[in-house]
This record gives C-alpha cells, structure tokens and sequence, in this order.
C-alpha cells in the first residue's frame, strides 16, 4: 500500500483546523469572562473613589459649621452616578473626648438603605472611632465623621460570581 503525500497533507490539515477552533473557543471564552470581570471589578473601584470623596466632603461641611442633617444631605444630594438616596446611607456622626472617653453626641442619616454605623448609634454611648482619629482626639475636642455605605449591583452576568469575593455593600468613611 503506497501512501499519497497529497492525502496526508488533507487529513493534517483539516485535524489542524478542528484543533485551532477548539483552541480559539476556549481562549476566547476565558478572555470574554477576564474582560466582564475586570468590567464589574473597575466599577466597584471607580464607585469607592466616588464614596472617599462624598466622605470627606461630609466631614469637611460639618467641621465647617453646616449642621449634621445639612451635611448628610449635601453629601446625598452631590453623590453622582451613586443614587444614594436608594442604594446607600450616608451618616454623619460627631464625636467629642470628654474625660478620655470618646462619646457620640451627635448623628445624622440619610439614604435609601438601612446600615448601622460602625462608629455607634445612640447619642451618648461611647464612639468606635478608627484608631488613626483617635490619635487626634484631644480631651474637649469634637470630630466630624462620614460614613457612606453603597449596596454595589454588578452589570454583568460575572459580577454576580465576583460577589463571592467582594462585598455587596461597600463602605467607606472619613473625619475631619
């Protein structure tokens, strides 16, 4: 039995062809899932860099003299592309060191969502204040901080698996 060259070189090539679609699929699949991922992934970023900036303007009112509802509102009504007024809370909470102890005597909050703050909720209690605020906290001092939680919502079919790994409510806060 003679074996034709031209034969051979039909069958390798179609067995190459069949190969290089099955490769370019699978390639094409995990690039497809990188990119949706990194999509959602860049939001969240870009939607946490959005909240630094809400918080520090939050702090920087009420340090400023605006009052703890006027500065929650500001901070709601300038949010962006965020709509906290139904996706988030903004609560802005002042904190005096009276005797060495840190207390609540104020708060304010406004927002769509309902969130307990991380600093404390009722006038009087004793404030969780980040340890790098407490360092500036002198006795008969008062603090200004701004908390800002956003519930995120992917926009692609992979944020969903992506909210394995990242929050679904993201936080951020600042004081002045």
């Amino acid at each position: 039995m003679s074996l034709n060259p031209r034969s051979i070189a039909r069958k390798f090539r179609a067995g190459s062809f069949g190969q290089a679609t099955v490769e370019f699929a699978v390639v094409a699949t995990v690039l497809l899932v990188l990119v949706l991922a990194l999509v959602d992934f860049s939001r969240a970023l870009y939607d946490l860099q959005v909240m630094v900036g809400l918080t520090r303007q939050g702090s920087n009112l009420a340090s400023r003299g605006d009052s703890l509802p006027e500065a929650a509102s500001a901070v709601v009504s300038g949010d962006g592309p965020l709509n906290l007024a139904s996706n988030g809370q903004v609560i802005v909470t002042s904190v005096m060191n009276t005797g060495g102890v840190n207390q609540i005597t104020g708060q304010a909050s406004q927002g769509g969502t309902s969130n307990t703050s991380k600093i404390g909720s009722r006038i009087g209690s004793t404030a969780k204040v980040p340890t790098a605020a407490t360092t500036m906290l002198q006795p008969g001092q008062t603090i200004y901080i701004t908390e800002v939680f956003y519930t995120y919502k992917p926009i692609t079919p992979i944020g969903n698996f992506i909210k394995m790994v990242m929050p679904s409510t993201l936080y951020e806060a600042a004081y002045f």
